[in-house]
């Protein structure tokens, strides 16, 4: 089973950018711990982050008849983008929608998303956790059948 990761943009800062709000885990830490968490349960991750809303979509375009499913954080394009909707929903690949703090916890902007309505499920407020028990809801969710 292959699964994508893709982490949208300024999430390449974490472990310096806000870590009252983001914590103290770089991105580098948090994939390679979801990368043994992931072989461990027989599960190939692949790691993509941009900072740019095309090289996502075309990421997400590039995972037809690679992945099985997407873990995505896509960061501040959660709430403002129709075109990474449009993409989850046209490559129909299951999806979670992970975010390290608690969204609806934070400013009113960031309390709606594009993206979780057609998603699996949704994750966040856990810090580096979210990307864990994102992990192992959709490889269920995978193995369901679903």
């Amino acid at each position: 089973m292959n699964v994508l990761l893709i982490n949208g943009p300024n999430l390449n800062l974490l472990g310096q950018r806000e870590p009252g709000i983001y914590g103290r885990d770089t991105l580098a830490m948090i994939e390679t711990e979801l990368t043994r968490e992931a072989n461990a349960d027989g599960v190939e991750l692949v790691c993509f982050q941009s900072n740019f809303e095309g090289a996502l979509i075309e990421r997400i375009h590039q995972a037809m008849g690679e992945s099985q499913g997407i873990l995505i954080n896509a960061g501040a394009y959660t709430h403002s983008s129709i075109g990474l909707r449009d993409a989850l929903k046209g490559v129909a690949i299951p999806y979670v929608e992970l975010h390290l703090s608690n969204t609806h916890s934070r400013e009113p902007f960031r309390h709606h998303s594009y993206l979780a309505d057609s998603a699996v499920g949704v994750v966040s407020g856990f810090g580096p956790k979210s990307y864990s028990l994102a992990l192992s809801g959709l490889v269920h969710h995978l193995r369901q059948g679903g």
